[in-house]
C-alpha cells in the first residue's frame, strides 16, 4: 500500500478521544501516515493557526491525502475504508456492515452525559465518580451494544465484528473512560476491554498519551 502522502493532524493523545479513533484505525491496520500533533486549548495563536492550516473547521482530527482533505473522525474512517478496502474496516456482509455503521453513528452522535461527566484523561488517577442517571443509562446502552455485537459476530474473532474494524476504533475511547473512572461493568464488557487494551496500537496511543506533559486545567476537575 502506498500511503506516503497520507497526513493526520491530531490533538493531545491524553485528552483527544476524537483524534484517537482514526489514528487507531490507521495504526492498527499498519497503514503508514505522517502524524502532526497540535496541542489543544493553549493560549498560543500559532497552535490555532496550525489547525486552521489543515481545515477551516478549526478542529482535529483532519486527514490530508494529496488534494483531498477529510475532517471529522467518522468521515475519516469512512474515507480510509473506501480508499483501502483490503483492510476491511467494515464487515463484508451487508447486514453486518449496516449494523456496524449504525453502532458507529450512535457513538458519533450520542452518549452526551457520559462524555461530559467522564472526559478522556489518561493521566487521571483511577477512581470512580458519581454518575448521573443519564450517564448510567449511557453505560448500560454501550454494554448492550457491545454484548449484541459480540453475540452476533464473536465467532469470527475477539472484536465487536470479529476482526478489528471501524466500530472498535469508534468505541476505543470508551474503554479508557470505563477504566479511568472505575465504572462497574459486566464480565463480558471487561473481556472486550481487555481485548482492546491488548491491541498494540491501543497500547502505543496510551503510552504516548501518558508521556505528554501538557495539562489542560478544564479537563482536570473530574
Amino acid at each position: 500500500m502506498d500511503m506516503a502522502a497520507l497526513k493526520l493532524a491530531i490533538g493531545n493523545k491524553n485528552y483527544s478521544s476524537w483524534s484517537m479513533r482514526p489514528w487507531l484505525a490507521l495504526r492498527a491496520n499498519d497503514i503508514p501516515f505522517v502524524e502532526t500533533l497540535i496541542p489543544l486549548y493553549t493560549d498560543n495563536p500559532a497552535d490555532k493557526e496550525q489547525i486552521l492550516s489543515f481545515s477551516r473547521a478549526g478542529k482535529v482530527p483532519v486527514l490530508v491525502d494529496g488534494e483531498t482533505t477529510v475532517w471529522d473522525s467518522l468521515s475519516i474512517i469512512e474515507y480510509i475504508a473506501e480508499r483501502y478496502p483490503e483492510v476491511k474496516l467494515w464487515p463484508d456482509d451487508a447486514a453486518a456492515r449496516a449494523h456496524a455503521r449504525s453502532v458507529c453513528a450512535e457513538m458519533h452522535s450520542g452518549f452526551v452525559a457520559l462524555r461530559s461527566e467522564c472526559g478522556m484523561n489518561l493521566h487521571r488517577p483511577i477512581r470512580p465518580v458519581a454518575l448521573s442517571a443519564d450517564a448510567k443509562a449511557n453505560v448500560a446502552r454501550i454494554e448492550e451494544i457491545w454484548r449484541e455485537c459480540r453475540a452476533r459476530h464473536g465467532a469470527r474473532g475477539p472484536f465487536l465484528f470479529g476482526r478489528f474494524g471501524a466500530a472498535d476504533a469508534m468505541y476505543a475511547p470508551v474503554v479508557h473512560r470505563f477504566r479511568t473512572y472505575a465504572i462497574e461493568v459486566a464480565p463480558d464488557t471487561k473481556a472486550y476491554m481487555e481485548t482492546m487494551m491488548a491491541l498494540p496500537a491501543f497500547q502505543e496511543w496510551t503510552r504516548e498519551g501518558l508521556a505528554e506533559t501538557l495539562v489542560i486545567a478544564k479537563f482536570e476537575d473530574a
